[in-house]
């Protein structure tokens, strides 16, 4: 896969990039990243790339310019999504389908934000990871890398694991336990020690929508639940 990011800071995102899973999958061929400074693409002696905003106000702007210039030089991979808090929600079914694609492009934002004309007719969307402000688009840049690039087939060392986390099926995922089996007087839950694979699948299943319900129910909203699952919130608790 191969996902191009433009950025006045490919600093930033190259020391993610250089780490752990998106380092491990970059070299070993799975994941092409190219990361593009719009500054090498102006002509201006200052190599500007924001200004003043029209009508007044605090902050900068990026200007138009250098980024059509940027983004037509390289011709990236499309999608190109502008990262900014105006932008569709990314969420795990949006990463899915960008694992799906043979690549996508980011355009990282920077203080006051982009000239809305890159906004219109540069960019094909517009993604934000969240409700709330950052300095600039590069940390949501890696946040969109990493959780597409662990759905692409062989980044994962164990190729089950995206299967069953959170939000594969609209659920947080449920509790985890490992060695010891009881410590300062907590216990593992019996079932998860007992071998019994079709117990510990239903435990699983009651716990994790439990915890959905517990800790996120806006994820529950609107869901149809079947008997069984519905029968699982039913219980006091899940099978110990």
């Amino acid at each position: 896969m191969r996902i191009d990011v433009f950025t006045l800071f490919p600093d930033y995102v190259r020391g993610g990039l250089d780490a752990s899973l998106l380092e491990k999958a970059r070299a070993a061929g799975r994941l092409d990243v190219r990361l593009h400074e719009p500054r090498g693409y102006t002509t201006d002696p200052h190599r500007s790339v924001d200004d003043t905003p029209f009508g007044g106000g605090a902050g900068m702007v990026l200007r138009p310019e250098p980024l059509f210039a940027a983004v037509e030089a390289v011709d990236p991979p499309r999608p190109l999504f502008l990262l900014g808090p105006a932008g569709r929600r990314f969420d795990q079914p949006i990463a899915r389908q960008l694992a799906a694609t043979a690549g996508f492009s980011l355009l990282c934002g920077r203080y006051e934000g982009v000239d809305e004309r890159v906004a219109q007719h540069l960019c094909d969307g517009e993604l934000s990871i969240g409700d709330y402000v950052l300095a600039g688009g590069e940390a949501a840049a890696l946040v969109v890398i990493e959780a597409v690039a662990r759905l692409v087939p062989g980044v994962l060392g164990n190729e089950a694991s995206p299967e069953h986390e959170s939000f594969t099926d609209g659920l947080l995922e449920e509790p985890q336990y490992t060695r010891p089996a009881e410590y300062r007087g907590w216990a593992v839950p019996a079932v998860l020690r007992s071998g019994d694979h079709a117990r510990i699948a239903a435990w699983r299943a009651a716990a994790a929508l439990r915890r959905t319900r517990d800790r996120r129910p806006d994820l529950l909203a609107g869901r149809a639940l079947t008997p069984e699952e519905q029968a699982a919130l039913d219980r006091e608790a899940p099978e110990a």
